[in-house]
Protein backbone atom coordinates (compact mmCIF):
# COMPACT_ATOMS: atom_id res chain seq x y z
CA UNK A 1 0.00 0.00 0.00
CA UNK A 2 2.63 2.56 1.02
CA UNK A 3 4.85 2.05 -2.49
CA UNK A 4 1.58 2.14 -4.51
CA UNK A 5 0.57 5.19 -2.57
CA UNK A 6 4.44 6.62 -2.87
CA UNK A 7 4.63 5.77 -6.81
CA UNK A 8 0.91 7.27 -7.50
CA UNK A 9 2.17 10.63 -5.57
CA UNK A 10 5.20 10.33 -7.85
CA UNK A 11 3.30 9.85 -11.17
CA UNK A 12 1.44 13.02 -10.24
CA UNK A 13 4.37 15.01 -9.63
CA UNK A 14 5.59 13.99 -13.40
CA UNK A 15 2.42 14.40 -14.92
CA UNK A 16 2.18 18.19 -13.37
CA UNK A 17 5.93 18.40 -14.63
CA UNK A 18 5.04 17.54 -17.61
CA UNK A 19 2.28 19.08 -18.77
CA UNK A 20 2.26 20.78 -22.33
CA UNK A 21 2.26 24.85 -22.21
CA UNK A 22 -1.04 26.10 -23.80
CA UNK A 23 -1.93 29.58 -25.52
CA UNK A 24 -5.46 30.32 -25.77
CA UNK A 25 -5.78 33.08 -28.47
CA UNK A 26 -9.05 33.77 -29.12
CA UNK A 27 -11.43 34.00 -25.75
CA UNK A 28 -14.11 36.08 -25.04
CA UNK A 29 -15.18 38.13 -21.57
CA UNK A 30 -18.49 40.56 -21.32
CA UNK A 31 -21.76 40.42 -22.21
CA UNK A 32 -22.40 39.92 -26.63
CA UNK A 33 -24.87 42.73 -27.47
CA UNK A 34 -24.98 40.68 -30.92
CA UNK A 35 -25.51 36.88 -29.83
CA UNK A 36 -27.39 37.53 -26.45
CA UNK A 37 -24.61 35.59 -24.86
CA UNK A 38 -22.35 36.06 -21.43
CA UNK A 39 -19.08 35.80 -21.45
CA UNK A 40 -18.00 35.23 -17.76
CA UNK A 41 -14.60 35.64 -16.00
CA UNK A 42 -15.30 33.11 -13.63
CA UNK A 43 -15.36 30.37 -16.92
CA UNK A 44 -12.19 31.55 -18.33
CA UNK A 45 -10.72 31.30 -14.92
CA UNK A 46 -12.08 27.40 -14.35
CA UNK A 47 -10.79 26.64 -17.94
CA UNK A 48 -7.42 27.82 -17.06
CA UNK A 49 -7.56 25.75 -13.51
CA UNK A 50 -9.48 22.55 -15.08
CA UNK A 51 -7.15 22.63 -18.56
CA UNK A 52 -3.79 23.93 -17.60
CA UNK A 53 -4.21 26.93 -19.92
CA UNK A 54 -1.26 29.17 -19.06
CA UNK A 55 -2.37 32.31 -21.32
CA UNK A 56 -5.26 33.61 -22.83
CA UNK A 57 -5.69 36.55 -25.29
CA UNK A 58 -9.09 37.55 -24.34
CA UNK A 59 -11.56 40.14 -26.67
CA UNK A 60 -14.72 42.06 -25.30
CA UNK A 61 -17.97 40.74 -26.60
CA UNK A 62 -19.92 42.03 -29.44
CA UNK A 63 -20.64 45.77 -28.74
CA UNK A 64 -21.69 48.32 -30.87
CA UNK A 65 -21.43 51.76 -29.13
CA UNK A 66 -17.97 53.04 -28.00
CA UNK A 67 -19.23 53.12 -23.74
CA UNK A 68 -20.02 49.32 -23.57
CA UNK A 69 -16.79 48.20 -25.58
CA UNK A 70 -14.65 50.75 -23.40
CA UNK A 71 -16.28 49.31 -20.16
CA UNK A 72 -15.13 45.77 -21.80
CA UNK A 73 -11.67 46.61 -23.03
CA UNK A 74 -10.79 48.11 -19.22
CA UNK A 75 -12.51 44.97 -17.67
CA UNK A 76 -10.38 42.87 -19.84
CA UNK A 77 -7.98 45.15 -18.74
CA UNK A 78 -7.89 44.85 -14.86
CA UNK A 79 -7.97 40.96 -15.85
CA UNK A 80 -4.48 41.08 -17.36
CA UNK A 81 -3.17 43.39 -13.87
CA UNK A 82 -4.81 41.34 -11.90
CA UNK A 83 -3.14 37.91 -13.13
CA UNK A 84 0.18 39.51 -14.81
CA UNK A 85 1.54 37.04 -17.69
CA UNK A 86 -1.37 34.89 -17.60
CA UNK A 87 -4.18 37.31 -19.79
CA UNK A 88 -3.60 39.21 -22.47
CA UNK A 89 -6.20 41.55 -24.23
CA UNK A 90 -7.31 41.81 -28.04
CA UNK A 91 -9.01 45.09 -28.84
CA UNK A 92 -12.65 45.32 -30.78
CA UNK A 93 -14.28 48.33 -31.27
CA UNK A 94 -16.53 48.44 -34.09
CA UNK A 95 -14.73 49.28 -37.22
CA UNK A 96 -18.04 51.56 -38.34
CA UNK A 97 -17.17 53.73 -35.27
CA UNK A 98 -16.08 57.72 -36.69
CA UNK A 99 -12.68 57.42 -37.47
CA UNK A 100 -11.15 60.00 -34.71
CA UNK A 101 -12.81 57.64 -32.14
CA UNK A 102 -11.96 54.39 -33.34
CA UNK A 103 -8.28 55.03 -33.43
CA UNK A 104 -8.51 56.30 -30.39
CA UNK A 105 -10.04 53.62 -28.61
CA UNK A 106 -7.53 51.57 -30.41
CA UNK A 107 -4.22 53.64 -29.10
CA UNK A 108 -5.66 53.41 -25.83
CA UNK A 109 -5.85 49.49 -25.94
CA UNK A 110 -2.78 49.72 -27.08
CA UNK A 111 -0.40 52.01 -26.03
CA UNK A 112 -1.94 52.31 -22.27
CA UNK A 113 -3.47 49.15 -21.23
CA UNK A 114 -1.05 46.96 -23.17
CA UNK A 115 -3.35 44.98 -25.54
CA UNK A 116 -1.75 43.05 -28.01
CA UNK A 117 -3.99 42.54 -30.98
CA UNK A 118 -7.08 43.73 -32.39
CA UNK A 119 -10.28 42.38 -34.23
CA UNK A 120 -12.72 42.51 -36.57
CA UNK A 121 -15.90 40.89 -36.21
CA UNK A 122 -17.02 40.72 -40.33
CA UNK A 123 -20.22 39.00 -39.07
CA UNK A 124 -21.38 41.28 -35.68
CA UNK A 125 -20.25 44.46 -37.04
CA UNK A 126 -21.44 43.91 -40.54
CA UNK A 127 -17.96 44.79 -41.82
CA UNK A 128 -15.75 43.80 -45.15
CA UNK A 129 -12.36 43.33 -43.92
CA UNK A 130 -11.22 44.75 -47.21
CA UNK A 131 -13.82 47.67 -47.58
CA UNK A 132 -13.21 51.09 -46.08
CA UNK A 133 -13.67 50.82 -42.44
CA UNK A 134 -11.78 46.95 -42.25
CA UNK A 135 -8.98 48.61 -44.22
CA UNK A 136 -8.95 51.80 -41.58
CA UNK A 137 -8.24 48.81 -39.00
CA UNK A 138 -5.16 47.35 -41.26
CA UNK A 139 -4.05 50.52 -41.61
CA UNK A 140 -3.70 51.37 -37.94
CA UNK A 141 -2.40 47.84 -36.93
CA UNK A 142 0.77 48.34 -39.51
CA UNK A 143 1.29 51.70 -37.53
CA UNK A 144 0.36 50.20 -33.83
CA UNK A 145 2.25 46.73 -34.75
CA UNK A 146 -0.07 44.88 -34.08
CA UNK A 147 -1.22 41.10 -35.75
CA UNK A 148 -5.44 41.52 -36.84
CA UNK A 149 -7.69 38.55 -35.93
CA UNK A 150 -10.85 38.71 -38.51
CA UNK A 151 -13.71 36.24 -38.12
CA UNK A 152 -14.54 34.11 -41.03
CA UNK A 153 -17.14 31.00 -41.79
CA UNK A 154 -20.52 32.33 -40.54
CA UNK A 155 -21.56 35.87 -41.29
CA UNK A 156 -20.88 34.55 -45.07
CA UNK A 157 -19.99 37.42 -47.51
CA UNK A 158 -18.36 39.14 -45.18
CA UNK A 159 -16.81 36.47 -43.26
CA UNK A 160 -15.71 34.31 -46.54
CA UNK A 161 -11.89 33.88 -46.20
CA UNK A 162 -10.98 34.67 -49.53
CA UNK A 163 -11.84 38.44 -48.95
CA UNK A 164 -8.68 38.32 -46.98
CA UNK A 165 -6.24 37.10 -49.61
CA UNK A 166 -6.13 40.96 -51.47
CA UNK A 167 -6.24 42.47 -47.92
CA UNK A 168 -2.99 40.31 -47.15
CA UNK A 169 -1.42 41.38 -49.96
CA UNK A 170 -2.34 45.08 -49.68
CA UNK A 171 -0.60 45.17 -46.29
CA UNK A 172 2.31 42.51 -46.35
CA UNK A 173 3.71 43.84 -43.45
CA UNK A 174 0.71 42.89 -41.16
CA UNK A 175 0.26 39.54 -39.28
CA UNK A 176 -3.65 38.75 -40.04
CA UNK A 177 -4.68 35.71 -38.01
CA UNK A 178 -8.09 33.87 -39.82
CA UNK A 179 -9.92 32.38 -37.00
CA UNK A 180 -12.15 29.76 -37.03
CA UNK A 181 -10.84 28.88 -40.70
CA UNK A 182 -13.79 29.82 -42.10
CA UNK A 183 -16.00 27.32 -39.44
CA UNK A 184 -16.45 24.08 -41.89
CA UNK A 185 -18.50 25.48 -44.13
CA UNK A 186 -15.95 27.90 -46.00
CA UNK A 187 -12.81 26.02 -44.72
CA UNK A 188 -11.98 25.56 -48.82
CA UNK A 189 -11.13 29.27 -49.34
CA UNK A 190 -9.12 29.25 -45.64
CA UNK A 191 -6.40 26.71 -47.28
CA UNK A 192 -6.19 28.40 -50.92
CA UNK A 193 -5.98 32.35 -48.85
CA UNK A 194 -3.01 30.71 -46.87
CA UNK A 195 -1.34 29.07 -49.58
CA UNK A 196 -1.21 32.26 -51.63
CA UNK A 197 -0.20 34.62 -48.56
CA UNK A 198 2.39 33.92 -46.05
CA UNK A 199 1.14 36.81 -43.60
CA UNK A 200 -2.15 34.93 -42.70
CA UNK A 201 -2.00 32.94 -40.12
CA UNK A 202 -5.27 30.54 -38.41
CA UNK A 203 -6.58 29.77 -35.11
CA UNK A 204 -8.24 26.22 -35.35
CA UNK A 205 -11.73 27.02 -33.31
CA UNK A 206 -15.01 24.96 -34.82
CA UNK A 207 -12.29 23.15 -37.46
CA UNK A 208 -12.16 19.66 -38.05
CA UNK A 209 -9.11 17.63 -36.91
CA UNK A 210 -8.68 16.14 -40.99
CA UNK A 211 -7.97 19.14 -42.15
CA UNK A 212 -6.08 20.48 -39.70
CA UNK A 213 -3.44 18.09 -40.30
CA UNK A 214 -3.89 18.10 -44.15
CA UNK A 215 -3.00 22.07 -43.54
CA UNK A 216 0.06 21.50 -41.49
CA UNK A 217 1.43 18.94 -43.30
CA UNK A 218 1.07 21.16 -46.49
CA UNK A 219 1.65 24.48 -44.75
CA UNK A 220 3.50 23.72 -41.89
CA UNK A 221 2.64 24.04 -37.90
CA UNK A 222 3.41 27.88 -37.47
CA UNK A 223 0.65 29.05 -39.70
CA UNK A 224 -1.94 27.74 -37.08
CA UNK A 225 -3.06 28.87 -33.49
CA UNK A 226 -4.52 27.30 -30.25
CA UNK A 227 -8.37 28.95 -29.62
CA UNK A 228 -11.47 28.10 -27.52
CA UNK A 229 -13.75 30.74 -28.40
CA UNK A 230 -15.78 29.74 -25.67
CA UNK A 231 -14.59 28.48 -22.74
CA UNK A 232 -16.76 25.77 -22.41
CA UNK A 233 -15.23 24.52 -25.70
CA UNK A 234 -11.86 23.79 -24.33
CA UNK A 235 -11.95 20.64 -23.94
CA UNK A 236 -12.85 19.86 -27.62
CA UNK A 237 -10.47 21.70 -28.74
CA UNK A 238 -7.57 20.13 -27.19
CA UNK A 239 -8.50 16.70 -27.99
CA UNK A 240 -8.92 17.53 -31.30
CA UNK A 241 -5.41 18.46 -31.07
CA UNK A 242 -3.93 15.91 -29.51
CA UNK A 243 -6.09 13.18 -31.98
CA UNK A 244 -5.43 14.19 -35.20
CA UNK A 245 -2.86 13.10 -36.20
CA UNK A 246 0.07 15.26 -35.60
CA UNK A 247 3.36 14.83 -33.79
CA UNK A 248 4.50 16.14 -30.90
CA UNK A 249 6.51 18.90 -32.33
CA UNK A 250 3.65 20.22 -34.46
CA UNK A 251 1.26 20.15 -31.57
CA UNK A 252 3.85 22.40 -29.78
CA UNK A 253 3.74 25.37 -32.21
CA UNK A 254 -0.21 24.95 -32.20
CA UNK A 255 -0.75 24.89 -28.82
CA UNK A 256 1.67 28.09 -27.70
CA UNK A 257 4.78 28.61 -30.21
CA UNK A 258 2.68 30.25 -33.07
CA UNK A 259 1.28 32.08 -30.34
CA UNK A 260 4.29 33.81 -29.04
CA UNK A 261 5.65 34.57 -32.46
CA UNK A 262 3.06 35.85 -33.49
CA UNK A 263 1.77 38.23 -30.48
CA UNK A 264 5.17 38.59 -28.98
CA UNK A 265 4.18 37.20 -25.87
Amino acid sequence: MYTRARSSTRLSRLSKEAAPIIIDVHAHMGWDYVFDEDFTLQEQLDKHRQFGIAKTIVQPASCHDLERVQAQHDAIAQLSRQYPGEFYGMANPNPHLRDDVYESELRRCVEELGFVGVKIHTFAHAVHPGGRDGTKVMELARKLNIPVMVHTGAGIPFANPSNLIAVAERFPDVNIVIAHCGMMVMAGETILAMQRCPNLYADITWTGGFLIRHWVHELGANRFLFGTDHADNTGTELAKLQTCGLTEDEQEWIRYKSAQAIYSL
